[in-house]
């Protein structure tokens, strides 16, 4: 009952939502992206049958996607990160009501083990299943079967968010997935016989025979994860309602240096502390750090993404990827304080001259990272200084032109509770040309030129766009001035 009453208020909040109707546009581009990769991953389950039956003639195939379930798990975990946010039910409001914290919990957690993202990998498992398992046994060995995989991706899901809750809270709990996934490569490859391979090889035929105690085992392991996930959400969920403050004395900087800077310096101050004291701004930086990390190492240290057009992608990804998170939002943040920067004249100027140079700044952090495929040979050094200027010029002017059209206030410190992000059509645009124009723009120039002089024209364009900085962003702040109006209502709607 309970369950139902969230689901439909979950409904009526999107609605009413000052944002549902500029959501429309975003909703229909992620089901249409659903749409293609369950497509995709279809195609994928029959092509693998017929692979793993050519490639290992004296295994069935299903004995070789057993094997590989760790592997699938694994990338489901990290996909989760992107995809699903840790607790985005709304409580707060539900607290207020005569209505048990432990309940609430409860079913919280049950509409995320239930959720049908446990179940997208089905597109890919299903269609594999019908034609390796079937001739085996029948239906009721696929049914088994797909019992056990989702079986497994809700205990997926649960240590996922135990994982994700602890991540909001300090950075140090990167060590426990690192660690467990750490441990579990080390009982995979040093031993002989592979035994984490073998043991979900035998796990997953145990899936589809029935074998009572391959079931038993793993709904052992969801109670367990869940009895986890209860206390910890219980714990940081009333800690962030009751706005436990850390009342530790802490060596705070007033970043005196930057006095020397006038008005703008005033402005990378305020930059610096958004950035470094807010616990949702300090989140996404960590994530995008994670992430650009995560990428080089495969570059460099793989042959995994070997390809020009990957290497071009991840070289754009990794220069782009934090500004794309912050210029993504930006104005949305200070929505919170917008009445105060519009008491003085020209600060929105400022303020985005000092958002536009601190970016500038921490676009060098992804050049340094970036060295490391390029000791390795992977990645070219003019391609990645071209990247880091035509970011610094070209993404960063398309990024900030958001500055004009968001007007939705974003949460500084919400973790557990997250308010309804709906992205416009206009910012919807604006993210996904700010990742494929770069690689539209280096594919035209290559097919005409070198890479080299492709480069050398991507750099010339980042250097006019840099040189030029004050133009376009006095554009972008007579435009927002024209709309201030209409965007700080929208701020205070959304507050």
């Amino acid at each position: 009952m309970l369950l139902s009453i969230i689901r439909q208020n979950q409904k009526l909040a999107a609605k009413r939502n000052p944002a549902f109707d500029r959501n429309r546009f975003a909703k229909f581009l992620i089901y249409f992206m659903v749409a293609f990769w369950a497509a995709y991953l279809i195609v994928i389950g029959v092509m693998l049958s017929f692979a793993f039956e050519g490639i290992f003639p004296s295994m069935e195939p299903y004995h070789i996607m057993n094997q590989g379930l760790a592997y699938l798990l694994l990338l489901d975990f990290l996909l989760r990160f992107m995809l699903q946010p840790a607790m985005s039910q709304e409580i707060k409001p539900y607290l207020l009501m005569p209505i048990k914290k432990n309940k609430l919990v409860d079913t919280l957690l049950l509409q995320s083990g239930i959720s049908c993202y446990n179940l997208f990998w089905f597109f890919l498992i299903v269609p594999f299943a019908l034609l390796t398992i079937t001739r085996f046994y029948g239906f009721t060995g696929i049914l088994c079967y797909l019992d056990g995989i989702w079986l497994l991706m809700v205990i997926n899901n649960y240590w996922y968010l135990i994982c994700k809750t602890l991540l909001n809270e300090k950075l140090l709990y990167m060590l426990l997935p690192i660690g467990v996934y750490g441990l579990l490569g080390a009982a995979e490859f040093i031993p002989e016989g592979n035994p984490v391979s073998t043991f979900m090889m035998n796990l997953g035929e145990g899936f589809i025979e029935g074998n009572i105690f391959a079931f038993l085992g793993a709904i052992a392991t969801i109670l367990l994860l869940l009895l986890v996930n209860r206390k910890l959400q219980l714990h940081f969920i009333y800690n962030e309602i009751a706005k436990v403050e850390d009342t530790k004395m802490k060596h705070v900087s007033e970043y005196r240096f930057l006095d020397h800077y006038g008005d703008v310096g005033e402005y990378l101050r305020l930059e610096l502390k958004l950035c470094l004291r807010n616990k949702t701004v300090k989140t996404q930086f960590r994530m995008g750090f994670i992430i650009m990390f995560a990428f080089s190492a495969l570059i460099a240290f793989t042959d995994v993404y070997d390809g020009t057009g990957m290497i071009n992608f991840i070289c754009i990804y990794n220069f782009a990827i934090l500004s794309i998170m912050t210029l993504g939002q930006v104005m949305s943040f200070e929505g919170n304080y917008l009445d105060g920067l519009m008491s003085r004249k020209e600060s929105i100027y400022n303020l985005l001259r000092a958002k536009y140079y601190l970016n500038c700044i921490i676009v060098f952090i992804p050049f340094l990272i970036m060295m490391i495929p390029v000791a390795k040979g992977k990645i070219p050094f003019l391609m990645a200084v071209s990247y880091m200027l035509f970011t610094a010029g070209f993404v960063f002017a398309m990024m900030l032109q958001l500055a004009v059209y968001n007007k939705k206030t974003l949460p500084l410190n919400a973790n557990v509770m997250r308010s309804n992000r709906g992205s416009s059509l206009f910012q919807t645009i604006i993210i996904s040309c700010a990742f494929f124009l770069p690689l539209i723009i280096n594919k035209a120039l290559t097919a005409f030129f070198e890479q080299d002089t492709a480069c050398i024209v991507m750099m010339g364009i980042g250097l006019l766009l840099i040189a030029t900085h004050n133009l376009w962003i006095k554009n972008i702040y007579n435009r927002f001035m024209k709309r201030r109006y209409e965007n700080m209502e929208g701020f205070r709607d959304s507050r």
